[in-house]
């Protein structure tokens, strides 16, 4: 008689789970065949295998602890909201081209680039709607304010994100083991590059939000939402983060051989996604429109696309990833030959087919960095896609040197993990260390826009400025930092363009037309020439925020020693990169940056001919 046979994976036939079913209603154990025993006895060694797999199959293996999905989410979400309070717009183009259109849609005001104008319509305003919808319900039943309606917009981003990270937190403990899952959750919630990406209010933030679940869902093998939520990425998106499904197409289509699936649920996404899509961008803009394509287009198929807008080496991805992952970074790039190292040395036998081969699971992340490293025009954005797996490819690093650590310098054979999680957890300390470092510098160093502009509100709800006049708020230089309308007191205050040393096109208001973003706007370019027009006389400013430079030029004169034209109303510090140590401007250290940095002035300034409070009011 066949020996009882109890499986806690569960039976994976009919016939072995009626068997296991009688046996276990029963006072008597049930005689089970043989071959079924041995089927099962079998697949329970291979589920144990595969988890000891990489760890020699040793003793002592005890699932490690993983914190449990309520625990991640409070993690993430605590760092994503403080992210939404505290962390700084760093690109114009996140102001110019989705703040000033959002406060278009919503108060009827902003600022319009050559993106939005109907003649080139290379932004979609379905995805501005997105964040616009709920901006408005907020304003409308809860709060009118502003600034306010900003920080909701961040938080709802937050939120966002937070859920997006969870998900692919839970598809690596399963694709990768627990030890992977809990390292890469701990580099996700400290790393500085998704603080800073995490509520960024950009296309390449969207598209890595749909990295973490089309990533998530092709390590839960949810096939069709891998598809789906690659087509969203894509169309609504970032036309190029579709380059990231390129591995998941393959496994879908190469590997699992479910090429009408594939083809079923492409056609689905794409008709589910680009149908709205082009029926609500083609209302706005006055005339067919395929936003996705057109950015294509540009950017590839014109003679000059986004080089116009600088250029830099490849190297400027590697400081980018080392300044916001810092040693995290380095192990990412590594991850691959890290693991051949390992699987060479422990001779691991082929990983079960139920899994995906490694070098498959970490290519998205290559093939993004081969893509964008070759682009002359390159920008800290456009590696925010993959953010989230330089943390996943840094923890498999990690993992890789603790079996190394445990089969080449211990002599007890047992699992891996029982004296290599110091290793694991001197790594996440170092690098959540370095991380806070940077955020903490960033914010220090350059918060003064935020805070001036912020002050700028108070000084109007104290000293009553007039409601029914305008009043002008200019920038020269400084335009590139301006944080959006939503941080003007009111709305019959405008930011205004004086000249400085800048030679590049400024957007322009918006038309106040009811239908004012199917206008095409005159004098307007693809090609980054200056435009005159949009200057005002500095007889015209009320208000002048400036950076408070030493050197001075004919267009960019010091306006703070003009004593006679403007009065000092605010100065905030601000860092001096130039005249910075290299390493204390990236990374805050306590007394040795302020000793190694230097500081100027963010200066807010008012007309001394302006009397708000006189009859005059309102004028020069």
């Amino acid at each position: 008689m066949a020996p009882t046979v109890r499986s806690r994976g569960g039976p994976h036939t009919r016939k072995e789970k009626e068997l296991l079913k009688r046996q276990a209603s029963s006072k008597e154990a049930l005689p089970v065949p043989d071959k079924v025993a041995e089927n099962i006895g079998r697949r329970v060694s291979s589920r144990k295998q595969n988890k000891e797999h990489a760890g020699a199959n040793v003793v002592g293996v005890v699932e490690p602890w993983t914190p449990g999905s309520y625990t991640a989410l409070k993690a993430l979400l605590s760092a994503r909201l403080c992210a939404a309070i505290w962390a700084l717009i760093n690109d114009c183009d996140e102001t110019y081209n989705y703040w000033e259109p959002t406060h278009f849609l919503l108060y009827g005001k902003g600022f319009q680039t050559w993106e939005y104008a109907p003649q080139y319509a290379l932004r979609s305003y379905t995805y501005i709607l997105i964040h616009a919808v709920p901006g408005w319900i907020y304003s409308n039943l809860l709060q009118s304010n502003r600034m306010l309606v900003f920080f909701f917009i961040r938080c709802m981003l937050a939120l966002g994100c937070s859920g997006c990270e969870l998900y692919f937190y839970r598809g690596i403990c399963k694709e990768f083991g627990a030890n992977v899952g809990r390292v890469t959750l701990g580099i996700l919630v400290f790393s500085a590059g998704m603080f800073i990406s995490s509520t960024a209010y950009l296309p390449s933030s969207f598209a890595m939000y749909m990295t973490l679940m089309s990533m998530g869902a092709w390590y839960h093998q949810s096939y069709e939402l891998a598809i789906f939520t690659t087509a969203v990425s894509t169309f609504l998106g970032w036309p190029f983060a579709g380059a990231i499904g390129i591995p998941i197409a393959y496994d879908i289509v190469f590997r699992k051989k479910q090429v009408m699936m594939f083809i079923k649920w492409c056609i689905i996404s794409a008709g589910t996604v680009l149908i709205p899509m082009i029926q609500i961008d083609s209302q706005y803009f006055g005339r067919l429109v395929i936003a996705p394509l057109n950015i294509v287009v540009y950017n590839i198929f014109t003679s000059h696309g986004p080089d116009l807008y600088g250029t830099e080496p490849w190297t400027f991805y590697i400081f980018n990833g080392f300044l916001n992952f810092n040693i995290i970074f380095l192990a990412a790039l590594a991850s691959l030959p890290v693991y051949g190292v390992m699987s060479y040395v422990m001779q691991l036998p082929k990983k079960n087919s139920a899994y995906l081969p490694l070098w498959l699971s970490l290519s998205p992340m290559y093939l993004w960095l081969s893509i964008f490293m070759l682009q002359p025009h390159k920008e800290e954005r456009f590696l925010f896609p993959v953010y989230p797996l330089f943390c996943l490819s840094g923890a498999v690093t990690v993992d890789c040197c603790q079996k190394l650590w445990s089969l080449l310098l211990t002599v007890k054979r047992q699992h891996y993990l029982n004296h290599t999680n110091w290793l694991a957890l001197t790594v996440v300390i170092i690098t959540s260390t370095l991380g806070v470092s940077r955020i903490v510098g960033q914010y220090r160093a350059y918060h003064a826009p935020l805070e001036t502009f912020m002050e700028l509100n108070r000084l109007a709800a104290e000293e009553g400025f007039p409601s029914d006049r305008t009043i002008n708020v200019c920038v020269g230089k400084e335009w590139h930092r301006f944080p959006s309308s939503f941080f003007l007191p009111g709305l019959n205050w405008n930011l205004q363009f004086i000249e400085s040393e800048f030679r590049g096109q400024l957007p322009k208001p918006y038309s106040k037309e009811a239908n004012g973003t199917s206008i095409i706007p005159d004098k307007m370019n693809n090609a980054n020439i200056e435009e005159k027009s949009r200057y005002v006389s500095l007889s015209n400013c009320h208000f002048l925020v400036d950076l408070d430079r030493e050197e001075e030029t004919a267009r960019e004169p010091r306006y703070s020693k003009r004593t006679s034209e403007w009065t000092v109303l605010l100065t905030v510090p601000f860092m001096d990169a130039a005249r910075s140590h290299r390493f204390f401007r990236a990374f805050y250290v306590p007394f040795l940056t302020e000793r190694h940095c230097t500081y100027i002035n963010y200066t807010l300034m008012k007309s001394t001919k302006w009397k708000p409070k006189s009859k005059y009011a309102g004028h020069l």
